[in-house]
């Protein structure tokens, strides 16, 4: 085991992505808050798709406290577009937690974990390479680095109990926040999901993976077919602005800017009634996938005057041309652009 950490270790020490929430192999350990921040961020999120809104969130909110001090509005328009909206909540939650405690994170696992929001990889994650503790870090890419050196049989999810296990066995007690890091290295830049460069591999020469075949690693569980969703949203526009509504704290998106819609949810077909009787044209639909379910939004616009009980519901009006900036999650921005262009005259 000693051994594989020290192959891993000084490959890292030479093959190390630069990111911009990281330290240097061999460095001090970074930040806690950049730690945190950036692992919450990476959760089901690709690295690149996650270093423009680093960067924008530490522009903003420099410290855990100025975090903590943030609207909700604010942090969840700052988040759209990253997915997953829930993450942007559990963030608030843990910074004002942290900020409660002075500022201070946790420096173990078992202290994270009590933080709201901080699951075991991200307690891990913090604990293993903001305070340098020893702990098994294992996301997606530590799996499949795990599965193909051990040719773990067992399908996943059934398998992350051994895997982690694997995984505990292999960390060093010196330079856990680097192994941790050098296999998620590994496993993003090497050992890919096909066509892995096991001639580069740093432990291609004990890897049982190779010798049978390392694209049949990890093994997975037959998917399920998702559930297909549809529900309206409504694009009512009046002198150049449309009308946007704040969705509910809890649920899908919650908390987050949007068009008014049906009440479409994850388990159902949206049934609710428009915000407005008609008349309304069907100006198309869009497909997006979710996690566990696809839908199809319907957009549907308002070509009526009722304004005056539209203003009686809560609900904003924002400039059409400025929507960009409205932080709408990802769904309602693409149905936003099959909306006619507007000349400001309504």
């Amino acid at each position: 085991m000693e051994a594989t950490a020290k192959h891993l270790l000084d490959w890292y020490d030479a093959n190390a992505r630069v990111l911009p929430w990281r330290a240097p192999p061999g460095a001090p350990p970074p930040d806690p808050y950049r730690v945190w921040l950036s692992e919450v961020m990476l959760q089901q999120t690709t690295v690149a798709a996650v270093g423009p809104y680093f960067a924008k969130f530490l522009a903003l909110w420099p410290t855990v406290q100025d975090l903590a001090a943030a609207e909700d509005a604010e942090v969840m328009s700052a988040w759209a577009g990253l997915g997953y909206y829930a993450r942007a909540r559990n963030l608030l939650a843990c910074a004002r937690a942290v900020a409660a405690r002075g500022g201070v994170f946790p420096d173990t696992e078992e202290g994270l974990r009590e933080l709201p929001g901080v699951g075991a990889y991200t307690a891990a994650a913090v604990a293993a390479i903001a305070f340098a503790r020893r702990a098994a870090v294992v996301d997606a890419n530590v799996e499949r680095v795990v599965s193909r050196l051990y040719a773990i049989a067992t399908p996943l999810p059934q398998a992350k109990a051994e895997i982690r296990a694997r995984t505990e066995q292999l960390t060093p007690n010196d330079r856990p926040g680097d192994f941790a890091q050098a296999m998620m290295d590994l496993g993003a830049t090497v050992c890919t999901v096909r066509a892995p460069r096991c001639l580069l591999c740093p432990l291609s020469a004990d890897c049982a993976g190779r010798r049978l075949g390392p694209e049949q690693f990890p093994v997975k569980a037959p998917k399920r077919a998702k559930p297909q969703r549809r529900g309206q949203a409504f694009w009512i526009e009046r002198d150049g602005a449309v009308w946007l509504v704040r969705r509910t704290d809890k649920g899908m998106l919650g908390g987050m800017r949007a068009l008014p819609d049906n009440g479409w949810s994850a388990r159902s077909d949206g049934e609710g009634a428009p915000p407005l009787a008609g008349p309304w044209q069907d100006l198309g639909t869009v497909r997006h996938s979710f996690t566990h379910f696809d839908l199809d939004l319907q957009l549907m616009l308002y070509s009526g005057a009722d304004w005056a009980r539209l203003e009686q519901q809560p609900g904003e009006w924002w400039p059409a041309a400025q929507l960009d900036r409205a932080g709408l999650p990802t769904l309602f921005a693409k149905a936003a652009r099959l909306a006619p262009e507007t000349d400001g005259e309504n």
